[in-house]
């Protein structure tokens, strides 16, 4: 029977704080040769270090993570890879922010394995929720940006000075779109844009 003590950390590119991770898995404590740590966006879930880490877990070994948001991205994952490893793996796992989700102190009590169950649901889908949350004040904030006149993206070309009288002679037909566009040194798409926001 292995009892090998790992530690994973996961942290965007964007937000660093793995040294907050590495400090809490090395008081635990984690060897350094043991913690595994994937550097992603949020949106880029491939975790070449959690497969890794997965591939060396053994019966009787424990997991230690800072949070419980290390594990997954949204409820389902989290919870799918809690089961993975606690039940198909055997693996005990430690949650260091959450003392209630130590499973080397659970599975032996149905009441402590009950509620360590029910605390790591609630959580799981408190963290998805306020990701959700996250992305809808964002949504908000843009729409009300967009509606004060804040412009998103790259600014606007100015009207070349001649575009007016480019815009008439293409107007009566005397020039095609593809023509006003060359003359004016843009794509025919910007052109016809142009016509249709004046």
């Amino acid at each position: 029977m292995s009892n090998n003590v790992y530690g994973y950390v996961r942290v965007s590119t964007k937000d660093q704080n793995e040294d907050r991770q590495r400090i809490a898995l090395a008081e635990f404590p984690v060897p350094e040769k043991n913690i595994f740590m994937d550097k992603l966006s949020g949106k880029d879930f491939n975790r070449p270090q959690y497969r890794r880490l997965m591939r060396k877990l053994r019966s009787g070994d424990c997991l230690v993570v800072k949070a419980i948001d290390r594990l997954g991205r949204n409820y389902e994952e989290i919870l799918e890879q809690w089961r993975i490893i606690t039940k198909e793996k055997g693996v005990d796992i430690v949650v260091l922010d959450m003392p209630l989700l130590d499973t080397r102190h659970t599975g032996r009590d149905l009441t402590e394995t009950f509620v360590a169950d029910l605390v790591l649901q609630i959580l799981s889908y408190v963290a998805q929720t306020e990701r959700e949350n996250i992305k809808q004040r964002q949504k908000e904030g843009i729409a009300a940006a967009r509606l004060r006149g804040v412009q998103f993206g790259r600014p606007r070309k100015p009207l070349p000075e001649n575009f007016e009288q480019i815009r008439f002679d293409w107007k009566n037909k005397k020039i095609t779109s593809r023509e006003a566009a060359r003359q004016l040194s843009v794509a025919q798409d910007t052109f016809l844009r142009w016509v249709r926001e004046r």
